[in-house]
């Protein structure tokens, strides 16, 4: 390893390490330090990105089951994102122009009647037209406030008030996202395009011969045919997003010669409640108790084949390996281990040192669950709230959190860091906890 890379691996876990010594002269150095890294990683993240999406066009999304139903079945939802296809109306696709970034397109049941809308990628994660509008955090008032604005805007024609298109905008305040790669060719989305927009767009939907994976399965098999199906063992003959996640990964691994790569989108931090892992068919009785043991009561023997046929056949690992796709944008590292350890030390350290009321965590739930969120005049969200007889707004995306409470701000910051910072998948990328990080220093009162 040269000397510069070598730098630039270790300092920045050197410098989060380093004692909280306090003092204006090390804080000017930590901040130079933190700024120098963060430039760049950002060059070295965005030269990966280039080069893993300059050539991988077609993303298999795998999406976390959430709520009551996914309880259920805990199978999630699948879709495909097309970065060179891009749509004049959800139901009519086009080329993307020059900085369009593409669109997901998807099937789910009572959508209009349709079989299939398209949404661009921003807007299908965030409900927001672009990226410095995303929320930093987000509660259930947030998520329906953005989801109605962005169906007012754009999708009256297609999406009444009430109904399942809000699982097609803003997907990700309810659940990660997983991503699957592959390389396609222009010659093969004009071809897409030239067929879908010719079929007829009417919903057939059905949960077990055509639901949402079947219709990913199908996308994906227009490119590359016979690449995708059902597992007649391990899901009982239903087409899951695991499964065909799993074997898009297995037809990457045996043809290296279409660039592939995989990514994961985190859930935004907030106090929606969070999605679980997906799992097949098999997968899901034999992982939940209400079903594993009455099965095991009354069928042993087939409950061990189910077992086995699982063992054998149905695990996958969609985490493995995943950059994180930061804010729809970038492909970035996962922070690590060691460097979250010594985040959450820090914030720790400073919550208890400058703001002991914080570890009453109720103060800031029970202020943001009743403010109401707006715009600012930007156009960016924001959250009113009432302290006392005053109302005032605070800036919940990462251009206006700065402007108007520094207090507010904190609390929010506060409450994404630990959202980041606790055990398990990777819920942030290393740049994003760096920036959350950033921004907290700047309205950290003076130690």
């Amino acid at each position: 390893m040269s000397g510069e890379v070598a730098l630039l691996v270790t300092f920045p876990a050197f410098v989060s390490e380093l004692p909280w010594l306090g003092g204006v002269k090390y804080q000017k150095m930590l901040s130079v330090a933190k700024k120098w890294v963060r430039d760049v990683s950002l060059l070295a993240a965005t030269i990966v990105c280039c080069a893993l999406f300059a050539h991988a066009d077609a993303a298999l999304l795998l999406e976390e089951p959430y709520g009551h139903f996914g309880a259920f079945t805990a199978t999630g939802h699948a879709a495909v994102y097309l970065t060179r296809i891009c749509a004049d109306t959800p139901t009519v696709l086009r080329r993307c122009k020059e900085g369009e970034t593409g669109v997901v397109i998807s099937r789910y049941n009572k959508v209009a009647g349709r079989d299939w809308l398209a949404i661009p990628l921003i807007p299908y994660l965030y409900a927001v037209d672009g990226s410095d509008e995303i929320p930093l955090f987000a509660n259930p008032k947030i998520v329906a406030f953005l989801r109605n604005q962005y169906r007012q805007k754009h999708l009256e024609e297609v999406a009444p008030p009430t109904g399942n298109w809000t699982q097609l905008v803003g997907a990700s305040y309810d659940r990660s996202i997983y991503g699957f790669v592959i390389e396609t060719t222009e010659e093969q989305d004009d071809a897409f395009i030239r067929e879908f927009n010719s079929r007829p767009n009417k919903s057939h939907f059905n949960l077990l011969a055509h639901n949402c994976a079947d219709f990913a399965s199908g996308v994906i098999n227009f490119y590359y045919p016979h690449t995708l199906h059902r597992n007649v063992i391990a899901d009982i003959g239903i087409t899951t997003p695991k499964h065909i996640s799993k074997l898009l990964v297995k037809f990457s691994t045996r043809h290296p010669e279409l660039r592939s790569s995989s990514f994961v989108v985190p859930q935004v931090p907030g106090t929606v409640p969070r999605s679980t892992h997906v799992h097949g068919v098999i997968e899901s009785l034999l992982k939940s108790k209400k079903y594993l043991l009455p099965a095991v009561a009354f069928h042993p023997i087939i409950t061990g084949l189910l077992a086995a046929a699982y063992v054998s056949d149905g695990r996958f690992d969609p985490n493995r390996h995943a950059m994180i796709l930061e804010s729809g944008r970038e492909l970035e590292p996962p922070l690590p281990s060691g460097e979250r350890r010594s985040y959450e030390s820090e914030l720790n350290g400073l919550v208890a040192k400058h703001w002991p009321f914080v570890h009453h965590e109720d103060s800031w739930e029970r202020l943001q669950a009743s403010a109401e969120p707006q715009f600012d005049e930007e156009g960016r969200p924001i959250l009113q709230m009432r302290l006392g007889e005053q109302f005032v707004n605070l800036g919940i995306a990462r251009e206006n959190i700065l402007n108007d409470s520094p207090a507010l701000a904190q609390q929010l910051l506060m409450a994404r860091l630990r959202t980041e910072l606790r055990r398990g998948e990777p819920r942030a990328s290393d740049m994003d906890v760096m920036n959350d990080w950033s921004l907290l220093q700047r309205i950290a009162p003076p130690r």
